[in-house]
């Protein structure tokens, strides 16, 4: 059971494939619940997706990510089953290839200076959460402040 968990987390995030004609990349607007999601596609149009259950646990979507859909042929209101959660790092692998859609850009001259960028760093931290619940320290230099105060005896 553990291998087959560790081999469908490096399907998720390691592999970079670009889409098919039948695949699309979405945006997530919204959860509707039951792991439902509302999504928008290039085009304008707004529909339900589903997250499968193997990915239910080890995938977490929210509002405004990306993600790769495969259409559902007998699906009504669903109409699409999440295949991938897009990062960064496969947002920009796709603007490089030309296959990332233009209404998704809200800057198109910064996107492409994006591409144009060779970025080598292989940590990047900027897809990671930032904690705004912890107060940032600033550094002080003690050695002023006590020089200071023995100056005024």
């Amino acid at each position: 059971m553990f291998k087959a968990t560790k081999r469908n987390k490096y399907i998720i995030y390691d592999e970079l494939r670009v889409p098919t004609d039948s695949q699309c990349i979405v945006q997530i607007i919204k959860p509707r619940g039951s792991q439902l999601y509302e999504v928008i596609n290039p085009a304008g149009e707004q529909y339900l997706v589903s997250m499968p259950n193997r990915y239910r646990k080890m995938i977490w979507v929210k509002r405004g990510d990306y993600v790769l859909t495969d259409p559902i042929k007998e699906g009504d209101k669903v109409k699409g089953e999440i295949v991938k959660r897009l990062t960064e790092r496969d947002i920009k692998s796709y603007r490089t290839q030309k296959c990332w859609p233009s209404e998704f850009d809200k800057d198109p001259e910064k996107s492409e200076r994006l591409t144009m960028e060779n970025d080598t760093r292989d940590d990047d931290d900027r897809d990671l959460f930032v904690n705004t619940n912890r107060g940032r320290w600033q550094e002080t230099d003690d050695s002023e402040n006590d020089s200071t105060s023995s100056d005024t005896d």
